[in-house]
């Protein structure tokens, strides 16, 4: 594994000889740990399915579980999904941006079946992060991007996060400092009359709403839970090594703390350890610093997280969800 150390504010970095490198490795069929504005993600050819294998292999997904596939512009999407009124407003209006549509797929798109699932849907992105959309116009490929760490673990933010889950399976990561979102996109269903919030994520249900005009649907309520319609849905997910109590009221000594806002929890002096999401209440913040939080207190030792309460509205609504599939009981 190669490190490429990149400063994108630097004038030049797309000239760097590690650019070329990193495009031939994904070319060749290698897997690359890139940033982006929500996570890192472990980034291969979305157009060849022996690279999405590896991507399996390396978290040990579920390869019922599809992959969002990462490219430079919406004209680039459009020779992949199918995009109605509502897919394009919502891409005009939040591209580049963490948001990831779900459409159906154009018969003649060359992006594999087992980035896809074997679905007949497609989910897609153009991110805020130049590297990713760099990468795919350089090598004129989709890149299927999941968060760069082991399946249903903590996301990562860091590039030294990815490297403690994934180094041996990467052939390049590419570390350009911590993701300013810190939670993974928020993904909206397009494929019948209702449009579906498939995941809550870096843009909250209130914006979406106001570009479409309606209100968000939940998932299809025949959806089988061994054929997710995108990433990010499955019930034990995001999950630290300890236990999680959310919306806790009290803490003891020997539990891991996970606070937000000025007030303090009674025995929140004693807890082992302590992170608080954001002293000053702002959910961007909290959202920014919830995985870093979760990997901290893990490294603490601690068996228990006890997690205060965050209000659900706006980038709250991704942060429980992220807290509640982290809580819920694992296999």
């Amino acid at each position: 594994m190669r490190t490429w150390t990149l400063d994108i504010a630097a004038p030049g970095w797309k000239a760097a000889p590690e650019a070329d490198a990193v495009c031939a490795a994904l070319m060749a069929g290698d897997l690359v740990a890139v940033p982006t504005e929500t996570v890192y993600g472990l980034a291969a050819d979305a157009t060849n399915g022996t690279a999405c294998a590896k991507i399996f292999a390396a978290k040990g997904r579920p390869q019922f579980n599809p992959l969002i596939s990462h490219v430079q512009t919406l004209d680039a999407a459009l020779e992949h999904g199918v995009f109605d009124e509502r897919a394009l407003a919502l891409a005009e209006a939040y591209w580049p941006g963490p948001l990831t549509l779900v459409v159906p797929k154009r018969p003649d798109s060359p992006i594999s079946d087992l980035a896809t699932a074997g679905l007949q849907t497609v989910a897609l992105r153009v991110p805020v992060g130049p590297v990713m959309r760099f990468l795919a116009e350089k090598t004129g490929r989709p890149l299927a991007a999941p968060s760069a760490n082991r399946s249903g673990k903590i996301s990562p933010t860091r590039a030294e996060d990815v490297v403690v889950d994934l180094g041996p399976s990467l052939s390049f990561v590419i570390d350009a400092g911590a993701c300013a979102v810190g939670i993974e996109s928020t993904i909206v269903g397009l494929v019948d009359g209702t449009p579906r919030l498939l995941r809550p994520g870096g843009l909250a249900r209130e914006d979406i709403e106001r570009v479409l005009g309606q209100s968000l649907q939940g998932a299809s309520p025949d959806m089988r839970p061994d054929a997710p319609a995108a990433p990010g849905m499955l019930t034990s997910h995001y999950a630290p090594d300890a236990a999680m109590i959310l919306n806790a009221s009290e803490v003891n000594a020997a539990d891991g703390l996970l606070s937000f806002g000025a007030d303090r929890l009674p025995g929140a002096e004693s807890a082992q350890a302590e992170f608080n999401l954001s002293p000053a209440g702002d959910l961007a913040e909290a959202a920014a610093n919830l995985f870093r939080a979760m990997r901290f207190l893990d490294a603490k030792g601690v068996r228990v997280i006890k997690v205060q309460f965050i209000p659900s509205f706006g980038l709250g609504e991704a942060i429980n969800d992220r807290l509640r599939r982290a809580a819920a009981p694992r296999d």
